[in-house]
Parts: structure tokens; sequence; C-alpha cells
């Protein structure tokens, strides 16, 4: 056999054995169908997929058995981030991580990022079977600046410096919720949106996003899909960051025109431009001011409204 025939058959070999590999590992990380664990008409009491066709999440749409065999097969870790200062972390963060490591992404690896103002505000919890801790201190801030803007940044400098290395999925929570259930990979998704509990059985009208023409969070009137809660989002991490630099550019634009929008408003803009690929019932943050309606048949977040003491 001569030297270019042997040539040919070495590069036919390398070929096949990357299309092999290639093959291979594109089925390790394949992607479920959606028909393969989405059961929509289960519930048709209520919205279960949007006109963009993501799905909505409520108990009773989704098989766990299907979501479980796949997800456990490929070796994942997940982040959650709370930010709790002052009498936030005192009031409310031990009743959190002690929900979260009960009940959130239980039988997987997780990574709890939690930011205090100091280290003795950290409550006498440990983290549980394939549980991490990772506890950051903020660095002197003036204080009367708005919480969220502080909170956003933050995350965001976290998530470049060390978390984009470290989960293949990371949320964001609010530290006044209480998980009441298990909240498992039927939430995982690269852009995760919470439908707001106050504001999911209300008229679009009625939303209340910001209508002044010069913000950057500005939504016109007549446009929209649904409106949004701040306190729970996710995605992959560079999912989450780019939500978070969005905001950060949005909040000095309206900083240089005189204006101050809020957090939630700026996110709801963000998934009116760019649609969430999963988004979350109000069951996965239901405000216990409010008596549950029919259709929220399952609270698995409970959300403590903050002006008054946890019963």
């Amino acid at each position: 056999m001569n030297f270019q025939r042997k040539k040919m058959l070495l590069m036919i070999s390398c070929v096949l054995s990357l299309m092999v590999v290639e093959r291979y590992s594109r089925n390790q990380g394949e992607e479920l169908q959606l028909s393969e664990w989405f059961r929509p008409r289960r519930r048709p009491d209520v919205i279960t997929t949007t006109d963009w066709l993501a799905p909505v999440i409520w108990e009773g749409t989704f098989n766990r058995r299907v979501l479980g065999k796949h997800y456990r097969n490929r070796n994942l870790t997940m982040g959650l981030a709370v930010f709790a200062i002052s009498r936030i972390a005192d009031q409310y963060l031990e009743r959190f991580l002690e929900s979260a490591k009960k009940h959130f992404m239980t039988g997987y690896r997780v990574v709890f990022y939690i930011t205090v103002d100091d280290l003795d505000k950290m409550p006498d919890v440990d983290p549980g079977p394939l549980q991490t801790f990772q506890v950051f201190t903020l660095q002197e801030e003036i204080w009367w600046q708005d919480f969220d803007l502080l909170r956003m940044r933050n995350l965001g400098e976290h998530i470049v410096q060390h978390i984009q290395g470290e989960v293949d999925f990371l949320f964001s929570m609010a530290t006044n919720q209480i998980f009441q259930s298990d909240v498992g990979v039927e939430t995982l998704g690269a852009s995760v949106a919470q439908l707001h509990a106050w504001w999911y059985f209300k008229s679009t009208k009625d939303f209340p996003y910001e209508r002044r023409r010069r913000s950057a969070a500005y939504i016109p009137y007549g446009k929209g899909d649904f409106y949004y809660d701040s306190a729970f989002v996710g995605g992959t991490p560079q999912q989450v960051l780019n939500l978070i630099e969005e905001y950060l550019k949005g909040v000095l634009q309206d900083k240089q025109n005189g204006l101050n929008s809020s957090y939630e408003n700026h996110l709801n803009k963000y998934f009116f431009l760019n649609k969430p690929t999963k988004l979350l019932s109000p069951e996965y943050n239901w405000d216990v001011t409010f008596y549950p309606p029919p259709q929220v048949q399952f609270v698995k977040v409970a959300q403590h409204p903050k002006r008054r003491p946890w019963p």
C-alpha cells in the first residue's frame, strides 16, 4: 500500500472516529423533547404554553420520573443565590436555608451562594448531603443605595469571577421565601421566569409596567405578555448574567435621564424583549397574604410579605 493511500485511509479513520465521538457526546447531552415530559392538557384550567411555545410549569403538567431519569445521567450542579443583609438576614435567612436544604434540587449537587453584610448574620445551619455553602460578606457600601441594584451587581460579579465555572444552572431568590415542597429539575431551562402571583389573574392592560417613554424599562400600552416576579429567576449562568447586564445598563440610562425605575420593571422589559424558555406558575412563589384560588392547587414556595413577621 503506497504512502498516499495509507494517508487517506488514516484521515478517513480519524474522521469516522470523530463522528462517533461527536454523536456519542450529542446523545449524552441531548435535551428531552417537550412531548416526552410535558403534559399541558392535564391542566386545562390554566395557561400552560406561551405564544412562543415555552412551557408554563404547574403541578400535574410534568412527568417527574422521565425528568429525573434524564437529568440524573448528566452530572449536573445547581446554584442558588440569596442576598441577605441587615434585618432581612435576621428575620428570614435561617428559615430560607432550612427549607431550601430540604426541598431545593434534592439528590443533586447544589451550591448555595449566600451574601451577608456580617458573618455573624449567618445562621447556624449546616449544608445537607451533596450541598455546599459559599458565604460572602459585602464590602463596605453606601447603604442608602438601591437594594436590588446592590444585589444584582454583586451577583453579576460573582458569576463572572467563579459561578459560571461551578454550576450548570443558577437561580436567584428572595430571602423571604420558604420552600413548602420539592422544587426540582422541572424548573430547569436556559432562561427561567416566574409568573407574579398578584398579577397572573389580572388583565395585561392593568400590569404595572414602566410606562414612561424615556425609561429603559418602558413597555407601551397594549404590549407585554405576562408580569414577572423578580423574587425568583434562573437559567444558565450566562443567561442570568445577560439579564443582570441589561438591567445595569438600563439603570445607568435611566439615571442619565433623571429617572429611577424598579428592578422588577427592568426585568419585565428584559423578558418582553428576550422571551424566557420556561415559565414557573404562581405555585412557585405564592404570596401568603392571599388565599390560593382553585388554580393554585399546590403551593411549592411561599413568599412572606416583609411588612409583618412569619406566623
